[in-house]
C-alpha cells in the first residue's frame, strides 16, 4: 500500500487511527463512486458494514494508487 507523507501524518491521530487498512483496501477495490477532483486526485467512498454502515472516503494521487487520505464521511449520500 503506497501512501503520502501526509496520510502517515494523519492517521497517526487518535481520531483517525482506528481506520483499518482492510477497510481502505475495500473502498479501493470496490468503490460506491468514484470522482475526479481538477487537480487529478481521485476520491472514491465505500460503505463500512463493520462500522455502523458509514462511508468511508479515500482520496488517491493522480497515480491511482497512492493514498493521501482516508476518513469518514458525515455528508456523503449515495
Amino acid at each position: 500500500m503506497k501512501t503520502t507523507k501526509y496520510f502517515q501524518w494523519r492517521q497517526a491521530n487518535p481520531d483517525r487511527s482506528f481506520i483499518k487498512e482492510t477497510w481502505i483496501m475495500s473502498v479501493i477495490k470496490h468503490p460506491v463512486r468514484i470522482e475526479k477532483q481538477a487537480d487529478g486526485r481521485f476520491k472514491l467512498w465505500g460503505k463500512i458494514s463493520e462500522y455502523q454502515n458509514r462511508y468511508l472516503r479515500v482520496v488517491l494521487l493522480e497515480d491511482g494508487e497512492t493514498i493521501h487520505n482516508a476518513f469518514f464521511d458525515r455528508g456523503f449520500k449515495p
